[in-house]
C-alpha cells in the first residue's frame, strides 16, 4: 500500500521500500520511487515516534527550563522537557505530559492544554512533535531521570527565558517554535503575575485563549 497519497496524486510512484534497521525507538526507511519526469530516485529516512515538548509554569509565573547533557552532540544544552511517545500506550498525550514533568523536573501541574503540533525536520524524518502547556506546576525536590538523562532544574522568569533563546544560548529550534509561538500569552502571564494577580487570574487567560 502507499502510504504517500499526496505524493501519488503528484505522480510520485513508490517501486520498493525497504527496512534497513528497525529498534523500539525508530526505524531507516528506504524507498525507490519513480519521480513525475520519469527518472528513478532513492529516499533513506528514519521514521521515528512522536514527542511531547512542555512548557511548565509554575504558579510564581516562571517557566521551567532544564539544561541536559546530550551524548550524540557531546553537550549540556538549555531546553524546555520532553519526551518521546515510543513507550506510552494511552490515547491522551496529557497522561505523557504528566509522566515527562514528574520524571524530568519532578513536576506536577494543575492543568495541561495542548498547543498543536509541527513537524521536527520534514526534509529529513518523519517524526511530528506535539506541544504542551502545562499550568501551576509545583516541583518535589528531586527528579526522576531515567539513567541516561543528566538533568539541571531552572525555574526561569519569562522574560529571561526570551532572552535565552533571542541571544543563542538556547539553541533547540523545536522548543523556540512553541516558546515564540506562544510568547503573547506567557508575556500576559508575566504582566499579570508580576501586578501580583492570583493564579486563578492567569488560570482564566489561558482559557480565554483557548475560548
Amino acid at each position: 500500500m502507499n502510504d504517500k497519497p499526496n505524493g501519488e496524486r503528484l505522480g510520485w510512484t513508490v517501486l520498493e521500500t525497504t527496512t534497513l534497521y528497525s529498534d523500539t525507538r525508530f526505524s531507516v526507511r528506504r524507498d525507490r520511487l519513480r519521480l513525475p519526469d520519469g527518472s528513478e530516485g532513492i529516499y533513506t529516512y528514519p521514521v521515528k515516534h512522536g514527542a511531547v515538548f512542555i512548557l511548565p509554569i509554575t504558579p510564581a509565573g516562571e517557566l521551567v527550563l532544564i539544561r541536559q547533557y546530550r551524548y550524540i552532540v557531546d553537550a549540556w544544552l538549555w531546553e524546555i522537557p520532553a519526551g518521546s511517545t515510543h513507550d506510552f500506550d494511552g490515547s491522551d498525550y496529557s497522561d505523557l505530559v504528566r509522566r515527562e514533568l514528574w520524571e524530568e523536573i519532578g513536576g506536577q501541574a494543575e492543568a495541561i492544554h495542548p498547543l498543536g503540533r509541527t513537524f521536527a525536520a520534514p526534509g529529513f524524518t518523519t517524526i511530528q512533535v506535539f506541544g504542551y502547556l502545562a499550568l501551576g506546576v509545583t516541583l518535589e525536590e528531586t527528579n526522576h531521570p531515567e539513567n541516561t538523562e543528566f538533568i539541571e532544574i531552572h525555574p526561569t522568569p519569562i522574560p529571561e527565558a526570551l532572552d535565552l533563546l533571542r541571544t543563542g544560548e538556547h539553541t533547540s529550534a523545536i522548543d523556540a517554535y512553541f516558546v515564540l509561538q506562544q510568547e503573547p500569552l506567557l508575556r500576559a502571564i508575566n504582566s499579570r503575575v508580576i501586578r501580583g494577580r492570583t493564579f486563578e487570574n492567569v488560570m482564566t487567560t489561558c482559557v480565554m485563549r483557548d475560548a
